[in-house]
This record gives C-alpha cells, sequence and structure tokens, in this order.
C-alpha cells in the first residue's frame, strides 16, 4: 500500500469511492505492469507450455458452478446476479474453462487451455483478514491453466502443470516455494494440491500465488465429461488446473521484491522490450 502511495499509482481510497473496499485502481506505468505481467503468462503458456488460449464468459450458470464444485457448497463466495436467471459472476476462470466439455465426449487428450479473466470474490469468510492491500480483493485478474486428460496420466500432468506455474515464477526471478497440502487442507473437489507461494518482504513470508490441483474424476462425473478409451468405450476423463498465475499478487511481489532503495521499482529484465524499453517506474 505505502509502495503504492509512494509511486502514486496504487489507488485503493478512489476505488473505495467507485465502488467499495477491497477494490484497487492501477494507473500511469503500474497499470502497464499489470497488463504486460498477464500478457508475458499467456505468451509463455501458449509458446513454451503448449496451451490454446480461449476467451470464455465472465457470467456462468449454475450448471456450470455445480460442474466444477463451488455449488452448492461455496455460494456464500460468489457473486450472483440480483434477478431470475441465476447467473453468477466467475471466482475464477477454471469454471467457464472446464465447462466447455460438460456433456461431451471428446476423441483425444490431452486438452490443455489457457485463460485470462477477472475474478469476483465475495470473500465472506475473511472478515479482517488482508482488510487492505491486494491480497484478497473482490475483484482481481488470473491466469489460469486447464487439462484434460487420461486417468493414467494425471498424477504426470499436474507435475507438468506446476512446473508450468513455477516457470513463470523463475523467468521473473521471484523467491518462492511449492508445498503439497495435507488432506485436511484439500479444497472439497481435489485428490491432490499444490500451492506455490511467493516471497513479500512486506510481510516476512511467502503468500500464496497459485493453487495446482488433481481433481481426478470429480469434477468429470459431475459435468459427465468424457473420453473415448482405447476400446473406444466412452470413459470419465481426469481434470487438473491451476493459476498461471494471480496478476495482482505477481506485481505485488515485483514491487516488493524489485523495489530500490529510493523508492523506485526496477522492471524485470524479461518484460522491459514489452514496457517500451523502460527499465524501471518511479
Amino acid at each position: 500500500v505505502d509502495l503504492g502511495d509512494t509511486l502514486n499509482s496504487l489507488d485503493f481510497d478512489t476505488a473505495a469511492k467507485i465502488t467499495g473496499s477491497r477494490f484497487s485502481l492501477m494507473r500511469g506505468d503500474l497499470a502497464t505492469l499489470h497488463r504486460v505481467l498477464t500478457q508475458f503468462m499467456i505468451n509463455t503458456h501458449i509458446a513454451e507450455h503448449g496451451y490454446e488460449e480461449v476467451y470464455v464468459p465472465y457470467i456462468v450458470n449454475r450448471e456450470s458452478l455445480f460442474g466444477t464444485g463451488q455449488l452448492p457448497k461455496f455460494e456464500e463466495d460468489l457473486f450472483k446476479l440480483d434477478d431470475e436467471r441465476d447467473f453468477y459472476l466467475i471466482p475464477t476462470a477454471e469454471v467457464p474453462v472446464t465447462n466447455i466439455y460438460r456433456n461431451e465426449i471428446v476423441d483425444e487428450l490431452p486438452i490443455k487451455l489457457v485463460a485470462h479473466t477477472p475474478c469476483f470474490r465475495s470473500e465472506a469468510g475473511s472478515y479482517g483478514r488482508d482488510t487492505r492491500g491486494m491480497i484478497r480483493q473482490h475483484q482481481f485478474e488470473k491466469v489460469e491453466m486447464v487439462q484434460f486428460v487420461r486417468p493414467d496420466s494425471s498424477w504426470d500432468a499436474l507435475e507438468e502443470l506446476v512446473g508450468h506455474a513455477e516457470n513463470i515464477l523463475q523467468k521473473l526471478d521471484l523467491p518462492y516455494r511449492t508445498v503439497i497440502l495435507c488432506g485436511g487442507d484439500l479444497g472439497f473437489s481435489a485428490a491432490k494440491t499444490y500451492d506455490i507461494e511467493v516471497w513479500l518482504p512486506s510481510q516476512g513470508k511467502y503468500r500464496e500465488i497459485s493453487s495446482c490441483s488433481n481433481f481426478s474424476d470429480f469434477q468429470a462425473r459431475r459435468m459427465k465429461a468424457r473420453y473415448r478409451n482405447d476400446q473406444g468405450k466412452p470413459e470419465f476423463l481426469h481434470t487438473i488446473n491451476g493459476s498461471g498465475l494471480a496478476v495482482g499478487r505477481t506485481l505485488l511481489a515485483v514491487m516488493e521484491n524489485y523495489q530500490r532503495e529510493d523508492g523506485s521499482i526496477e522492471i524485470p529484465a524479461i518484460l522491459q522490450p514489452m514496457m517500451n524499453g523502460k527499465t524501471s517506474i518511479g
């Protein structure tokens, strides 16, 4: 928050005036860096990791949220449109991207998709936590990777996807660690989850920047998403997904880890060609 104020480019007060708490407004070079980070992530996943980019709706129906596991258990975390159509703002691109293959039988796997979307979350259960700054927002940007794979390759696919998320942090030269969640911390629909956490000097600790999960056939069964096995028989596929990465938190990590003594921010070398040749902000 203080660093953004110093640069006169990150404004929470104006965002609160426009909407309310837990929103942010960026301007100038910082807004450009936020956009460039998104483009860098998408380009890397397409060119180096073999994903196909998709553009998806930001509003989904109940069936889609049930398919990926957000409903009925986590309805309080969602923003529901106030009309009779049962539409919701997406909490993550995982929902629309995964539901592309709801009620479908696919002939070939794997399928690897990537999407950049805003994400909307009510943060109903987070009262009093991270109320200032960009860690926990009602609206934020995320690049999401989703893989549809055969059951016998889903564990390897999860390791691959984690590596794709880590590669972004490695290219940005940001300190991070990867942890495996214990059974008690697993999400409702996940069989195995890795959290990738980036170092934030201002907090003196690592904070989650990506969560990568193997959902086995949980989502596929809910969505009736199947593939044809070697005998041509329909069988439930497995779904894998993870953030690659949460853009706002990546921006925050760059701001803190690349801050100079004079308060300016060095732009990571790999991003400078996309920043019109600028090497620093501030």
